[in-house]
């Protein structure tokens, strides 16, 4: 979920609405329960007689997270499989190979993984795998962008619609929503790279649309067809982005009320958990009241 920030200089650059969410694989609710710290309790004898199944919570704790952590790799792995297959196996010649890379190194995937997933593109024992993009309506008519990568088109079909279904929205055609979303690139910085007025110089010298500072970093936005060089000129002054890639950015959000909102981020963490699926992007706003209790 991305709340934007955008910064206070009066410059050239226009303006994207505020508090659009963007759901990547790993942003899903149970990803980050299962990361949270435990409730610290306060009865020192409810501390002494739980000691067995504190235990047994903890190892139950990690064993979701180490779960999570699997299902994230094999589908940092996957993407990097099939951008490798579908261009050159040399990331600095393949953009969307590079920000695979990226992604996966940010989440501390090994070297030697990274690897393996670069030579099952190369090698012939690599499987086959169909993008395809799906797009529907969630609960109090927020429009859903999700993007999946799968071996099995009937099968996650299928289970995406029903996902749809249960949650009480609808799965549509494709270009159903999507012509309410922008394609449009977005290269990440921490925040401790430069300062707010000094990425900015920076982006418009390398010619984005858009830039968004905050305590949480910088996200500096640049149209399809500019995005790649905007990301190298980043990139030669800056060092390697913390996350470069295409996204669906929606033009218009829509607020919901918490009951709404509890049921999208349920339907978003239910796709995320998915195997064959990539991202999910949906155009709502939500309470920072219900973000923290779902969240936390």
């Amino acid at each position: 979920m991305v709340n934007n920030c955008l910064t206070g200089s009066q410059r050239a650059l226009p303006k994207y609405q505020k508090n659009w969410h963007l759901f990547d694989l790993s942003g899903g609710a149970a990803y980050n329960a299962a990361l949270s710290n435990p409730t610290s309790r306060t009865n020192p004898k409810r501390n002494r007689m739980a000691g067995h199944s504190q235990f047994k919570n903890i190892m139950h704790r990690k064993g979701r997270q180490d779960a999570q952590k699997s299902k994230l790799f094999s589908k940092l792995a996957r993407e990097i499989t099939v951008a490798a297959k579908l261009g050159q196996p040399d990331p600095a010649m393949n953009a969307r190979l590079r920000a695979a890379i990226i992604s996966a190194r940010q989440e501390n995937m090994s070297k030697d993984s990274i690897e393996r997933a670069v030579k099952k593109a190369i090698g012939s024992e690599g499987e086959n795998y169909d993008e395809i993009r799906y797009e529907g309506y969630g609960p109090g008519g927020v429009a859903v962008i999700v993007e999946a990568l799968t071996d099995n088109r009937n099968r996650a079909a299928s289970d995406i619609r029903s996902y749809f279904t249960k949650s009480g929205g609808n799965l549509g055609e494709t270009g159903s929503v999507a012509f309410m979303f922008d394609r449009t690139g977005v290269i990440e910085y921490d925040a401790k790279v430069a300062s707010d007025d000094a990425m900015l110089d920076a982006a418009i010298e390398a010619g984005a649309d858009d830039v968004s500072s905050s305590e949480n970093g910088h996200e500096v936005y640049a149209s399809q067809e500019t995005f790649r060089e905007v990301a190298r000129a980043l990139e030669a002054k800056f060092g390697e982005a913390r996350k470069s890639a295409l996204t669906w950015k929606p033009q218009n959000t829509v607020p919901v009320d918490d009951e709404t909102g509890e049921k999208l981020l349920k339907l978003i963490d239910l796709l995320n958990e998915h195997d064959d699926v990539q991202n999910v992007y949906a155009n709502f706003e939500v309470s920072d009241a219900l973000v923290a209790r779902i969240g936390g």
